[in-house]
This record gives structure tokens, C-alpha cells and sequence, in this order.
């Protein structure tokens, strides 16, 4: 597959999935820190704004990785 292609596709996946790990956080946030402290707060969405990487790391190889 053409570089350019591949990394059109997997720009276009991880944008998607970007928008689709925001609107799932904000979903669930309210539920999960109802009664937490402001420290519980700022962990989780420290961790939630640093683990949307994790998921993303394959399309990124893919993304780089040379044909053949």
C-alpha cells in the first residue's frame, strides 16, 4: 500500500477514535467522581488524558511500517 495512503487512513482512524475516547470520558467521569476529591480528580484525568496513547500504538506501527 502507497505510505501516503496508509498514513492518510490511520490519520482518519486515530482522529476517530480520538473524538470516540473523548465522548466516552466525558460520559463516564460524572458517574465515576461523584463524591471524589479534587486530587481524585486531577489522577483520573491525568491518567485518562495519557492512556488514550496506549490504544493508538498499533495504527501508528502500522503507520510507519515499510511495505514489502
Amino acid at each position: 500500500m502507497n505510505p501516503r495512503l496508509k498514513k492518510f487512513i490511520g490519520t482518519i482512524a486515530m482522529i476517530a477514535f480520538v473524538i470516540f475516547y473523548v465522548m466516552v470520558i466525558v460520559a463516564i467521569a460524572p458517574r465515576i467522581l461523584t463524591d471524589a476529591s479534587k486530587g481524585v480528580e486531577m489522577a483520573f484525568y491525568v491518567i485518562a488524558g495519557l492512556a488514550w496513547a496506549l490504544p493508538l500504538m498499533p495504527i501508528i506501527r502500522w503507520m510507519e511500517k515499510k511495505a514489502g
